[in-house]
Protein backbone atom coordinates (compact mmCIF):
# COMPACT_ATOMS: atom_id res chain seq x y z
CA UNK A 1 0.00 0.00 0.00
CA UNK A 2 0.96 3.36 -0.94
CA UNK A 3 0.09 6.84 -1.75
CA UNK A 4 -1.57 9.64 0.17
CA UNK A 5 -5.78 8.44 0.63
CA UNK A 6 -7.60 12.03 1.17
CA UNK A 7 -11.10 12.05 2.52
CA UNK A 8 -12.49 14.83 -0.51
CA UNK A 9 -15.96 14.99 0.64
CA UNK A 10 -18.68 13.96 3.55
CA UNK A 11 -21.99 13.91 4.48
CA UNK A 12 -24.92 12.46 6.43
CA UNK A 13 -28.46 13.55 7.28
CA UNK A 14 -30.34 13.68 10.79
CA UNK A 15 -30.41 10.90 12.88
CA UNK A 16 -34.01 10.02 13.90
CA UNK A 17 -36.27 7.61 15.87
CA UNK A 18 -37.31 4.09 13.91
CA UNK A 19 -40.67 4.89 11.89
CA UNK A 20 -39.84 8.91 11.47
CA UNK A 21 -37.15 8.45 8.63
CA UNK A 22 -37.07 7.33 5.21
CA UNK A 23 -36.44 4.18 3.81
CA UNK A 24 -33.30 2.69 3.99
CA UNK A 25 -32.16 3.49 -0.16
CA UNK A 26 -33.72 7.18 0.28
CA UNK A 27 -31.49 7.58 3.41
CA UNK A 28 -28.55 6.36 1.67
CA UNK A 29 -28.78 8.32 -1.41
CA UNK A 30 -29.49 11.40 0.48
CA UNK A 31 -26.14 11.10 2.56
CA UNK A 32 -24.28 9.50 -0.63
CA UNK A 33 -25.74 12.92 -2.31
CA UNK A 34 -24.50 15.30 0.42
CA UNK A 35 -20.92 13.78 0.06
CA UNK A 36 -20.50 13.84 -3.37
CA UNK A 37 -21.68 17.79 -3.30
CA UNK A 38 -19.04 17.97 -0.34
CA UNK A 39 -16.66 16.66 -2.85
CA UNK A 40 -17.50 18.84 -5.83
CA UNK A 41 -17.19 15.81 -8.41
CA UNK A 42 -20.17 14.23 -10.20
CA UNK A 43 -21.58 10.51 -9.41
CA UNK A 44 -19.84 9.22 -12.78
CA UNK A 45 -15.99 10.25 -11.74
CA UNK A 46 -16.86 7.13 -9.07
CA UNK A 47 -15.09 3.76 -9.55
CA UNK A 48 -16.18 1.60 -6.89
CA UNK A 49 -18.93 1.84 -3.68
CA UNK A 50 -18.64 -0.33 -0.64
CA UNK A 51 -22.02 0.17 1.35
CA UNK A 52 -22.66 -0.75 4.68
CA UNK A 53 -25.64 -2.01 7.05
CA UNK A 54 -26.30 -4.84 9.26
CA UNK A 55 -29.88 -5.19 9.14
CA UNK A 56 -31.41 -5.76 5.22
CA UNK A 57 -31.36 -8.33 2.20
CA UNK A 58 -28.28 -9.08 0.21
CA UNK A 59 -28.10 -6.03 -2.22
CA UNK A 60 -29.74 -3.25 -0.46
CA UNK A 61 -26.41 -1.44 -1.42
CA UNK A 62 -27.48 -1.30 -4.60
CA UNK A 63 -30.86 -0.06 -4.06
CA UNK A 64 -29.34 3.00 -2.66
CA UNK A 65 -26.76 3.42 -5.12
CA UNK A 66 -28.68 2.75 -7.62
CA UNK A 67 -30.59 6.16 -7.04
CA UNK A 68 -27.38 8.20 -7.72
CA UNK A 69 -26.89 6.35 -11.16
CA UNK A 70 -26.16 3.08 -13.38
CA UNK A 71 -22.97 3.26 -14.07
CA UNK A 72 -21.94 -0.44 -13.63
CA UNK A 73 -19.24 -0.04 -11.30
CA UNK A 74 -18.78 -2.56 -8.79
CA UNK A 75 -20.92 -1.99 -5.20
CA UNK A 76 -19.89 -4.31 -2.75
CA UNK A 77 -22.13 -4.76 0.36
CA UNK A 78 -20.68 -4.77 3.69
CA UNK A 79 -21.80 -6.12 7.24
CA UNK A 80 -19.35 -5.97 9.75
CA UNK A 81 -21.89 -5.69 12.88
CA UNK A 82 -22.00 -2.36 14.71
CA UNK A 83 -17.84 -1.96 12.96
CA UNK A 84 -19.99 -1.76 9.42
CA UNK A 85 -19.04 1.58 8.58
CA UNK A 86 -15.95 2.09 8.97
CA UNK A 87 -15.26 -1.57 7.93
CA UNK A 88 -16.92 0.05 4.40
CA UNK A 89 -14.53 3.24 4.70
CA UNK A 90 -11.76 0.66 5.73
CA UNK A 91 -12.62 -1.31 2.38
CA UNK A 92 -12.22 2.59 0.62
CA UNK A 93 -9.20 3.28 1.62
CA UNK A 94 -7.69 0.28 0.40
CA UNK A 95 -8.59 0.22 -2.80
CA UNK A 96 -7.14 3.78 -3.25
CA UNK A 97 -4.17 3.12 -1.47
CA UNK A 98 -3.39 -0.12 -3.17
CA UNK A 99 -3.70 2.12 -6.32
CA UNK A 100 -6.44 -0.08 -8.40
CA UNK A 101 -8.76 2.97 -8.56
CA UNK A 102 -8.55 6.51 -7.76
CA UNK A 103 -11.94 7.20 -6.23
CA UNK A 104 -14.30 5.19 -3.92
CA UNK A 105 -17.60 6.36 -2.23
CA UNK A 106 -18.42 4.55 1.16
CA UNK A 107 -22.09 4.78 2.62
CA UNK A 108 -23.97 3.61 5.83
CA UNK A 109 -27.34 3.34 6.62
CA UNK A 110 -29.11 1.43 8.89
CA UNK A 111 -33.35 1.59 9.10
CA UNK A 112 -33.76 0.16 12.39
CA UNK A 113 -36.99 -1.40 14.41
CA UNK A 114 -37.93 0.12 17.59
CA UNK A 115 -36.50 -2.05 21.21
CA UNK A 116 -33.10 -3.54 21.42
CA UNK A 117 -30.79 -4.95 19.49
CA UNK A 118 -32.22 -9.25 17.86
CA UNK A 119 -31.03 -11.68 15.54
CA UNK A 120 -33.32 -12.41 12.94
CA UNK A 121 -32.27 -16.32 12.17
CA UNK A 122 -33.12 -18.82 14.79
CA UNK A 123 -32.43 -22.10 12.97
CA UNK A 124 -28.54 -21.53 12.94
CA UNK A 125 -25.91 -21.08 15.07
CA UNK A 126 -25.60 -17.08 16.06
CA UNK A 127 -22.40 -15.46 14.83
CA UNK A 128 -21.05 -14.38 18.56
CA UNK A 129 -22.03 -18.04 20.05
CA UNK A 130 -17.96 -17.64 21.82
CA UNK A 131 -18.60 -14.44 23.07
CA UNK A 132 -22.44 -15.53 24.87
CA UNK A 133 -20.40 -18.68 25.88
CA UNK A 134 -18.24 -16.57 27.57
CA UNK A 135 -20.19 -13.96 29.34
CA UNK A 136 -22.37 -17.07 30.42
CA UNK A 137 -19.42 -18.54 32.17
CA UNK A 138 -18.58 -15.24 33.84
CA UNK A 139 -21.48 -13.91 34.63
CA UNK A 140 -24.77 -16.29 33.94
CA UNK A 141 -27.31 -15.41 31.45
CA UNK A 142 -30.53 -13.16 32.33
CA UNK A 143 -33.36 -13.99 30.17
CA UNK A 144 -35.38 -10.48 30.62
CA UNK A 145 -32.43 -8.60 29.43
CA UNK A 146 -30.67 -7.35 26.12
CA UNK A 147 -27.92 -9.43 25.00
CA UNK A 148 -25.85 -6.46 24.71
CA UNK A 149 -26.72 -4.63 28.14
CA UNK A 150 -25.67 -7.80 29.74
CA UNK A 151 -22.01 -7.51 28.04
CA UNK A 152 -21.55 -4.07 28.24
CA UNK A 153 -23.26 -4.12 31.61
CA UNK A 154 -20.88 -6.91 32.34
CA UNK A 155 -17.56 -5.19 31.46
CA UNK A 156 -19.06 -2.34 33.15
CA UNK A 157 -19.01 -3.97 36.38
CA UNK A 158 -15.83 -5.77 35.82
CA UNK A 159 -14.11 -2.07 35.72
CA UNK A 160 -16.08 -0.99 38.76
CA UNK A 161 -14.95 -4.70 40.93
CA UNK A 162 -11.15 -3.78 38.99
CA UNK A 163 -10.78 0.09 40.10
CA UNK A 164 -13.39 0.34 42.74
CA UNK A 165 -15.34 3.17 41.39
CA UNK A 166 -19.35 3.48 40.92
CA UNK A 167 -21.86 3.46 37.90
CA UNK A 168 -22.25 7.28 38.92
CA UNK A 169 -19.06 7.59 36.55
CA UNK A 170 -20.88 5.92 33.86
CA UNK A 171 -23.86 8.37 34.35
CA UNK A 172 -21.78 11.27 34.17
CA UNK A 173 -20.39 10.59 30.76
CA UNK A 174 -24.13 10.61 29.52
CA UNK A 175 -24.48 14.05 30.98
CA UNK A 176 -21.51 14.91 28.64
CA UNK A 177 -22.65 13.47 25.33
CA UNK A 178 -25.97 14.73 26.02
CA UNK A 179 -24.19 18.55 26.50
CA UNK A 180 -21.89 17.34 23.37
CA UNK A 181 -25.35 16.75 21.34
CA UNK A 182 -27.27 19.89 22.18
CA UNK A 183 -24.71 21.37 19.76
CA UNK A 184 -25.19 18.86 16.81
CA UNK A 185 -28.76 19.19 14.60
CA UNK A 186 -27.62 15.91 13.24
CA UNK A 187 -28.34 14.28 16.94
CA UNK A 188 -31.67 12.49 17.96
CA UNK A 189 -31.08 13.19 21.48
CA UNK A 190 -30.60 17.42 22.49
CA UNK A 191 -31.71 18.06 25.87
CA UNK A 192 -29.69 18.30 28.39
CA UNK A 193 -29.90 15.82 31.49
CA UNK A 194 -28.92 15.00 35.06
CA UNK A 195 -26.61 12.74 36.65
CA UNK A 196 -29.55 12.38 39.13
CA UNK A 197 -32.08 11.61 35.80
CA UNK A 198 -29.68 9.33 34.57
CA UNK A 199 -29.43 7.06 37.53
CA UNK A 200 -33.11 7.36 38.29
CA UNK A 201 -33.57 6.04 34.88
CA UNK A 202 -35.16 2.18 34.66
CA UNK A 203 -32.11 -0.58 35.60
CA UNK A 204 -31.01 -2.14 32.12
CA UNK A 205 -28.22 -4.47 33.33
CA UNK A 206 -26.54 -4.77 36.73
CA UNK A 207 -25.23 -1.09 36.32
CA UNK A 208 -26.54 0.19 33.54
CA UNK A 209 -29.67 2.07 33.87
CA UNK A 210 -31.49 2.99 30.86
CA UNK A 211 -30.02 6.83 29.81
CA UNK A 212 -26.53 4.70 29.80
CA UNK A 213 -27.91 2.60 26.71
CA UNK A 214 -27.72 4.25 22.70
CA UNK A 215 -30.78 4.02 21.42
CA UNK A 216 -31.99 2.25 18.30
CA UNK A 217 -31.95 5.00 15.60
CA UNK A 218 -32.74 5.65 11.66
CA UNK A 219 -29.71 7.59 9.53
CA UNK A 220 -27.28 7.12 7.04
CA UNK A 221 -24.06 8.92 6.18
CA UNK A 222 -21.09 8.50 3.45
CA UNK A 223 -17.63 9.63 2.84
CA UNK A 224 -15.60 9.92 -0.84
CA UNK A 225 -12.13 8.76 -0.56
CA UNK A 226 -9.46 9.92 -3.60
CA UNK A 227 -6.08 9.54 -4.11
CA UNK A 228 -4.37 13.04 -4.12
CA UNK A 229 -3.32 12.65 -7.94
CA UNK A 230 -7.10 12.42 -8.31
CA UNK A 231 -7.92 15.57 -6.21
CA UNK A 232 -5.38 18.09 -7.65
CA UNK A 233 -6.57 17.29 -10.98
CA UNK A 234 -9.86 17.41 -10.40
CA UNK A 235 -9.61 20.53 -8.13
CA UNK A 236 -10.64 18.85 -5.29
CA UNK A 237 -10.07 19.80 -1.53
CA UNK A 238 -6.82 17.78 -0.13
CA UNK A 239 -7.02 18.89 3.34
CA UNK A 240 -7.58 15.90 5.44
CA UNK A 241 -6.39 12.32 4.68
CA UNK A 242 -6.14 9.37 6.76
CA UNK A 243 -2.67 9.10 7.83
CA UNK A 244 -3.28 5.26 9.28
CA UNK A 245 -6.12 2.39 10.23
CA UNK A 246 -5.98 -0.85 11.19
CA UNK A 247 -9.21 -3.32 11.36
CA UNK A 248 -8.38 -6.38 14.18
CA UNK A 249 -10.55 -8.82 15.17
CA UNK A 250 -11.02 -11.02 18.54
CA UNK A 251 -7.40 -12.30 20.10
CA UNK A 252 -7.61 -15.45 22.41
CA UNK A 253 -7.64 -13.37 25.26
CA UNK A 254 -11.21 -12.61 24.28
CA UNK A 255 -12.44 -16.15 25.40
CA UNK A 256 -9.29 -18.15 27.41
CA UNK A 257 -9.80 -18.98 31.30
CA UNK A 258 -8.41 -15.90 31.63
CA UNK A 259 -10.56 -13.62 30.09
CA UNK A 260 -12.76 -10.51 31.68
CA UNK A 261 -16.05 -9.31 30.53
CA UNK A 262 -13.56 -5.37 29.17
CA UNK A 263 -11.87 -8.37 27.22
CA UNK A 264 -15.07 -10.40 25.63
CA UNK A 265 -16.83 -6.95 24.55
CA UNK A 266 -13.20 -5.95 22.26
CA UNK A 267 -10.95 -4.24 24.76
CA UNK A 268 -7.87 -6.01 23.22
CA UNK A 269 -8.99 -5.61 19.61
CA UNK A 270 -9.11 -1.52 20.35
CA UNK A 271 -5.80 -1.87 22.10
CA UNK A 272 -4.33 -3.55 19.26
CA UNK A 273 -5.91 -1.45 16.38
CA UNK A 274 -4.90 1.20 18.48
CA UNK A 275 -1.55 0.45 18.56
CA UNK A 276 -0.65 -0.55 15.16
CA UNK A 277 -2.53 2.76 14.26
CA UNK A 278 -0.23 5.17 16.56
CA UNK A 279 3.08 3.52 15.11
CA UNK A 280 2.03 3.82 11.53
CA UNK A 281 1.14 7.88 11.55
CA UNK A 282 3.71 7.90 14.42
CA UNK A 283 1.57 9.87 16.32
CA UNK A 284 0.78 9.38 20.19
CA UNK A 285 -2.69 9.56 21.70
CA UNK A 286 -1.30 12.58 24.17
CA UNK A 287 -1.24 14.73 20.46
CA UNK A 288 -4.87 13.43 20.36
CA UNK A 289 -7.26 16.43 20.70
CA UNK A 290 -10.33 14.85 19.67
CA UNK A 291 -12.03 11.32 19.11
CA UNK A 292 -15.20 10.06 18.21
CA UNK A 293 -15.15 6.75 19.72
CA UNK A 294 -18.09 3.60 19.97
CA UNK A 295 -19.84 4.87 22.81
CA UNK A 296 -22.42 1.75 22.41
CA UNK A 297 -22.62 1.98 26.39
CA UNK A 298 -21.47 4.69 28.54
CA UNK A 299 -19.21 1.77 30.23
CA UNK A 300 -18.24 1.17 26.83
CA UNK A 301 -16.86 4.92 26.47
CA UNK A 302 -15.40 4.55 30.40
CA UNK A 303 -13.14 1.60 29.14
CA UNK A 304 -12.43 2.55 25.18
CA UNK A 305 -10.85 5.66 26.85
CA UNK A 306 -7.87 3.49 28.33
CA UNK A 307 -7.78 0.83 25.37
CA UNK A 308 -7.14 3.95 23.65
CA UNK A 309 -4.59 5.40 25.28
CA UNK A 310 -6.09 8.41 26.05
CA UNK A 311 -5.66 7.62 30.26
CA UNK A 312 -3.35 4.86 31.69
CA UNK A 313 -5.18 2.16 32.54
CA UNK A 314 -7.22 2.45 36.06
CA UNK A 315 -7.35 6.15 35.79
CA UNK A 316 -10.15 7.02 33.46
CA UNK A 317 -12.35 8.14 36.80
CA UNK A 318 -9.94 10.85 37.28
CA UNK A 319 -9.91 11.54 33.34
CA UNK A 320 -13.83 12.06 33.60
CA UNK A 321 -13.64 13.84 36.92
CA UNK A 322 -11.05 16.13 35.69
CA UNK A 323 -13.35 17.13 33.02
CA UNK A 324 -10.16 15.84 30.77
CA UNK A 325 -12.97 14.35 27.91
CA UNK A 326 -14.88 17.64 27.20
CA UNK A 327 -14.25 21.11 25.89
CA UNK A 328 -11.31 22.62 28.10
CA UNK A 329 -9.71 19.26 28.86
CA UNK A 330 -7.31 17.60 27.41
CA UNK A 331 -9.20 15.97 24.71
CA UNK A 332 -13.37 16.37 23.57
CA UNK A 333 -14.68 12.40 23.20
CA UNK A 334 -17.63 12.41 21.24
CA UNK A 335 -18.41 16.39 20.33
CA UNK A 336 -21.10 14.84 17.81
CA UNK A 337 -22.91 13.62 20.92
CA UNK A 338 -21.40 10.33 19.90
CA UNK A 339 -24.01 7.34 19.77
CA UNK A 340 -25.43 7.97 23.20
CA UNK A 341 -26.96 10.75 22.08
CA UNK A 342 -26.14 11.45 18.19
CA UNK A 343 -27.98 7.79 17.79
CA UNK A 344 -26.48 4.51 16.44
CA UNK A 345 -27.98 3.61 13.11
CA UNK A 346 -25.56 0.69 13.32
CA UNK A 347 -24.11 0.85 9.17
CA UNK A 348 -24.29 4.35 9.37
CA UNK A 349 -22.42 5.19 12.48
CA UNK A 350 -18.97 4.84 11.16
CA UNK A 351 -19.43 6.87 8.46
CA UNK A 352 -21.07 9.33 10.47
CA UNK A 353 -18.32 9.51 13.00
CA UNK A 354 -15.67 9.74 10.22
CA UNK A 355 -18.02 13.13 8.82
CA UNK A 356 -17.73 14.29 12.32
CA UNK A 357 -14.33 14.54 12.52
CA UNK A 358 -13.49 15.86 9.05
CA UNK A 359 -15.98 18.77 9.62
CA UNK A 360 -13.57 19.22 13.15
CA UNK A 361 -10.34 19.31 11.46
CA UNK A 362 -11.50 21.60 8.56
CA UNK A 363 -13.00 24.01 11.43
CA UNK A 364 -16.68 23.60 9.83
CA UNK A 365 -17.75 21.81 12.94
CA UNK A 366 -19.79 25.36 14.11
CA UNK A 367 -20.26 25.39 18.17
CA UNK A 368 -19.05 21.93 18.72
CA UNK A 369 -15.50 22.72 16.80
CA UNK A 370 -12.73 22.13 19.09
CA UNK A 371 -10.51 25.04 19.83
CA UNK A 372 -6.97 25.35 18.86
CA UNK A 373 -4.76 24.11 15.99
CA UNK A 374 -6.73 20.69 15.56
CA UNK A 375 -4.06 18.28 13.48
CA UNK A 376 -5.01 15.24 14.08
CA UNK A 377 -8.15 13.07 14.64
CA UNK A 378 -8.84 9.59 16.49
CA UNK A 379 -12.03 7.80 15.23
CA UNK A 380 -12.73 4.07 17.14
CA UNK A 381 -15.87 1.91 15.99
CA UNK A 382 -16.31 -1.38 17.60
CA UNK A 383 -18.27 -4.51 16.62
CA UNK A 384 -18.92 -7.14 18.43
CA UNK A 385 -18.48 -10.74 17.24
CA UNK A 386 -16.07 -9.26 16.78
CA UNK A 387 -14.52 -6.37 14.25
CA UNK A 388 -12.74 -3.11 15.71
CA UNK A 389 -11.92 -0.34 13.31
CA UNK A 390 -9.34 2.60 14.60
CA UNK A 391 -8.75 5.41 12.46
CA UNK A 392 -6.71 8.41 12.36
CA UNK A 393 -6.90 11.34 10.12
CA UNK A 394 -4.78 13.99 9.11
CA UNK A 395 -4.99 18.14 8.61
CA UNK A 396 -2.78 18.36 5.46
CA UNK A 397 -1.47 22.11 5.20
Amino acid sequence: MSGNVHVVGVGMIPFTKPGRSDSYDVMGEKAARAALADAGIAYELVQQAYVGYVYGDSTCGQAAIYGLGTTGIPVVNVNNNCSTGSTALWLARQAVASGAVDCVIAVGFEQMQPGALKGHWDDRPAAMTRGVKKMTELQGWQDNAPMAAQLFGGAGQAYMDKYGVTNELFAQIAVKSRTHAANNPYAVFRDPITVEEVLASPQVYGPLNRLMCCPPTCGAAAAVIASEDFARRHGLRIDVRIAAQALTTDFPTAFDENADMMQVIGYDMAKNAAAQVYEAAGVGPDEIKVVELHDCFTSNELITYESLGLTPEGTAEKFVLNGDNTYGGRVVVNPSGGLMSKGHPLGATGLAQCTELVWQLRGQADARQVEGELRHALQHNLGLGGACVVTMYEKVN
